[in-house]
């Protein structure tokens, strides 16, 4: 006798379906389709690329647009919102994220009219500080913020430092300056950057005022939490930058050993030169 369909499922036989269906089981079990293992047929076998996000794929679009900044000078017209959204093949909301990104970072400004569309940005020395000498995460704006309050809070804990350092303050300050002194010698722009870091939260330290200290303290953390990397500038060689940074920070020490009032703050004011709106001073920062 010929065995009939209930036959075959009573004796264990799979169950079928048209190629490329859903077999009974499937349907019951709200199983896969046929056709092949699941993570194939969801673009996510082995060989298939990761499933780019929203956030991923604003952040690949800024990162083409930005590379078409490097290309160009300092305010040069980039083309209209759409011509680069089409070049980044992303959806509008995916560009008008990636333009918020770039926007943050410093990198473009939107003009409206005729004649308008996106610019590469005329950086100032604070921004220029941001994408250049430190590479930084999208955070960069607030860096840049940050440094700025930081450079306004120096001269006050040079004040301090003046009054209230003891030799043994001095003695650990000239650590520091050793420290950089060592990175220098092995050409290390990171080891260096750590070290100035070091030296700026050791002299915030000497300070009695503890809302001063705190804060001057706290802003050195989100700009060092933010910083990916060191970068040389278009202006200056990376290794002669930090040469000349150490031999700054070494003289602020020495005219803070001997009580130098002047020659502190005149080495500070040089220090920050995000307080100075000139196009040479972002080569010293």
């Amino acid at each position: 006798m010929s065995s009939t369909p209930d036959h075959a499922a009573r004796r264990g036989a799979p169950d079928t379906a048209p190629s490329g269906g859903r077999s009974g089981a499937d349907l019951r079990r709200g199983g896969p389709a046929a056709g092949g293992p699941p993570s194939a047929r969801r673009g996510q076998g082995p060989d298939a690329p990761p499933r780019q996000t929203p956030s991923g794929r604003a952040e690949h679009a800024a990162d083409r647009v930005a590379e078409l900044i490097e290309s160009v000078p300092p305010g040069s017209r980039l083309g209209t919102k759409e011509e680069l959204r089409t070049l980044c093949e992303v959806s509008v909301g995916t560009f008008n994220e990636a333009l918020r990104l770039l926007q943050a970072r410093g990198l473009v400004t939107v003009k409206p009219g005729p004649g308008g569309g996106l610019f590469s940005a005329e950086q100032s020395p604070m921004v220029r500080l941001g994408n250049s000498v430190l590479a930084l995460d999208a955070k960069a704006n607030d860096v840049a913020d940050a440094v700025r309050i930081r450079d306004a809070l120096d001269p006050l804990l040079i004040e301090d430092a003046l009054w209230h350092a003891s030799p043994a303050d001095v003695a650990g300050l000239r650590r520091h300056i050793t420290a950089m002194e060592h990175a220098v010698d092995a050409a290390d722009p990171v080891a260096f950057v750590h070290a100035n870091w070091r030296l700026h939260a050791a002299i915030a330290a000497i300070s009695p005022n503890a809302l001063l200290s705190s804060l001057y303290t706290h802003l050195l953390e989100l700009i060092e939490s933010h910083t990916l990397s060191v970068l040389p500038t278009s202006d200056q060689p990376l290794n002669e930058y930090i040469a000349h940074r150490h031999v700054l920070h070494r003289d602020l020490v020495d005219a803070l050993d001997r009580r130098d009032r002047d020659e502190a703050l005149r080495l500070i004011h040089e220090h920050n030169t995000s307080l100075q709106p000139t196009e040479d001073s972002a080569a010293h920062r």
